[in-house]
């Protein structure tokens, strides 16, 4: 093979699935149609299982520079009054940060790429365009075409990164299947100067006559978006006198600089399948959907996340080619939930008839004033969580523990001068850890670090294979009381694999 896995595409879900292979050192191709990393900001926000997924990179600091993470989203009527308020500054979901930030794509792109730098066996090669593949038995032939004419390579898999119009998918005769949504949107980026801002606050303009959505974002930016008329045109809405027109309201159009201005409608499809033999499909190749709850991007960095690790362990010989069909069963039940809320919160947010409006505006308030539908609105709960029902589990489902996601709260290490997130002290691979994993606990699966928990108030030690963390906070001791456990193994994406009451744990 001239390499293990070539990866179609750079964007930031490609970019992110070749830094994650070249952690765990796979050989790894990209290719790329652009020249330079995309300079418009298409896409725009990401959450903290997004965040965690960079760590897991070595990059979470590199791209959540200048992020801003929103303390609050407004759902507001067209008068301007909030029938419903999601405050994000009082939520934790335990992954290690805040729940939602909002990015400049140009900065990410270019620090994701940057990231490839650090691994001799990556190679990115741009303007080049993947044009066909044919599959045999023992690896795939990629054809590829750049300025210089035609070329084939050899490899073990092809990842199709390559977007809603893949041609990755295309090769591979993969279908799509779902619904494309007629309404039209306008997206406005821009950035503000100082004291150009005139509604700081990130909302929903769940306006009857024109939806908008609206938000600060990263480096002085500003995100503006308006659902289109029957009657209007992309023409006639990316004039510049109809972006002031709109944009006056939010920011005053003197001291607003437009990037981008472009009209566009939202999907919502999913791939027939996400694997063609040695073929797979992630992100918008595999799925795309309605961008009410921002996860168009985060469902593809999700997807790089479950799928890196396996082929890791395939290609090394530590797992077989099988281990591979748990990415589709593990990753579209999620997928599909998340695009389904999307939708749903898409038709609260869409009403485009006046008396329908007042009767959702005046509904969503009365029912607030029940506390917990107060408490599921404010703090995010109707988001889907981040479980596996079935899968590369100890046991093949989820149960207790299993398939939840392990939290991630600070902790002091030994040679540590302040405490750490706890994912950089449990390394790239499997983690077995608990309060009483010692170097006599037995794990049988793959190469694993073990990590004993101790509690709060103690003091970490540098131990012969073992490594110790402190509970700062007490989040892992409450984790292991509530779930009656004494120790978990946990998967590279941070997902419980297994756990048990008792070490040693065999499996």
């Amino acid at each position: 093979m001239d390499t293990d896995v070539v990866v179609v595409g750079c964007g930031p879900v490609g970019a992110l699935t070749a830094n994650l292979l070249g952690m765990r050192g796979v050989r790894t191709l990209v290719v790329e149609r652009g020249t330079a990393p995309h300079g418009q900001p298409r896409a725009f926000s990401c959450d903290d299982e997004a965040l965690r997924a960079y760590q897991q990179a070595g990059l979470r600091d590199e791209v959540a520079a200048d992020m801003y993470p929103p303390p609050v989203v407004e759902y507001v009527s067209g008068n301007g009054r909030p029938f419903a308020t999601i405050a994000l500054d009082e939520i934790d979901f335990g992954l290690g940060s805040e729940p939602l930030h909002f990015f400049d794509q140009p900065w990410l792109e270019a620090s994701l790429r940057g990231g490839l730098d650090r691994f001799p066996h990556v190679e990115l090669r741009t303007g080049v365009e993947m044009t066909g593949l044919e599959q045999d038995s023992d690896g795939v032939t990629v054809r590829l075409r750049d300025t210089g004419g035609d070329s084939t390579i050899r490899a073990r898999y092809v990842l199709g990164c390559d977007g809603a119009r893949s041609a990755t998918r295309a090769a591979a005769g993969i279908e799509l299947s779902g619904t494309s949504y007629a309404e039209p949107w306008l997206a406005i980026s821009g950035d503000v100067e100082p004291g150009g801002v005139r509604q700081p606050r990130t909302r929903f303009v769940c306006d009857w006559r024109r939806p908008a959505f609206v938000s600060p974002g990263a480096f002085g930016t500003h995100r503006l978006e308006f659902m289109l008329r029957a009657s209007e045109t992309p023409e006639e809405m990316t004039r510049p006198e109809t972006l002031e027109r709109l944009v006056a309201p939010y920011v005053d159009p003197a001291r607003f600089t437009v990037t981008r201005a472009v009209v566009y409608t939202f999907h919502h499809l999913v791939a027939e399948r996400w694997r063609a033999g040695r073929v797979f499909l992630l992100g918008d190749a595999a799925h795309q959907m309605p961008p009410f709850l921002g996860q168009g991007l985060c469902s593809g960095l999700r997807d790089a996340a479950n799928l890196t690790w396996k082929l890791a362990m395939v290609v090394d010989g530590t797992a077989g080619d099988d281990v591979l069909d748990s990415y589709e069963t593990e990753r579209r039940p999620h997928t599909e939930e998340m695009a389904v809320t999307s939708v749903r919160l898409g038709r609260v947010f869409l009403v485009r008839n006046r008396a329908a409006a007042f009767l959702r505006d005046t509904a969503l308030r009365a029912v607030q004033a029940v506390p917990r539908v107060r408490r599921f609105v404010r703090h995010f709960e109707f988001k889907p969580a981040p479980v596996l029902r079935k899968g590369l589990l100890a046991g093949g489902t989820r149960r207790g523990a299993v398939g939840t996601m392990f939290p991630q709260p600070r902790v002091s290490a030994a040679g540590e001068a302040a405490p750490v997130r706890l994912d950089d002290v449990l390394g790239a691979g499997f983690a077995v850890i608990g309060p009483s994993v010692t170097a006599a606990t037995v794990w049988t699966g793959p190469p694993a670090a073990f990590i004993r928990v101790l509690p709060p108030g103690s003091v970490a030690t540098a131990g012969s294979g073992v490594r110790e963390v402190v509970d700062t906070d007490g989040v892992l001791t409450a984790w292991f009381a509530r779930h009656r456990a004494e120790v978990a193994v946990l998967r590279p994406d941070r997902f419980v694999y297994a756990a048990a009451l008792d070490a040693p744990l065999t499996r």
